[in-house]
């Protein structure tokens, strides 16, 4: 398992970021807020009553229903790659502790044999979610 591909650290995590996660990024900083919140509210209390008032029912609530499918759809792509960047970056945070760890864990060991086993298995953890990811 050692022998694998060895984690990715911070340090070696790519500054670049491409126009599509700038993008994403700034869609779920503004999503996020409460004004946006307020604003689907007043959507909503909007359109409720217009039910009532139109005539074609029917058609008012295809065409909300069929937005409101479609915004939900692309805020939910948006979120998920915010999600998952966000996700690595706390793993790699994650994996550089460890690995920072078991070194210090190593030296100590000289002192501590007890502590070659817990550091076996922390070094097992490091990189541990690209083993364990179905991707």
């Amino acid at each position: 398992m050692c022998d694998e591909t060895p984690a990715v650290l911070p340090s070696e995590v790519s500054t670049k970021i491409s126009v599509f996660d700038r993008f994403a990024t700034y869609v779920s900083a503004r999503t996020s807020q409460a004004w946006f919140f307020v604003v689907c509210v007043v959507i909503v209390v909007l359109w409720a009553p217009s039910v009532f008032l139109l005539r074609t029912i029917d058609t008012w609530q295809l065409i909300i229903n069929t937005v409101t499918t479609i915004v939900t759809f692309l805020l939910v792509a948006l979120l998920q790659n915010t999600q998952k960047r966000s996700d690595d970056a706390v793993q790699h945070k994650l994996n550089a502790i460890a690995d920072g760890l078991a070194d210090l864990m190593k030296q100590l060991a000289k002192e501590h044999p007890e502590l070659d086993k817990d550091l076996k298995e922390l070094r097992l953890a490091v990189g541990l979610e690209d083993h364990e990811s179905a991707s």
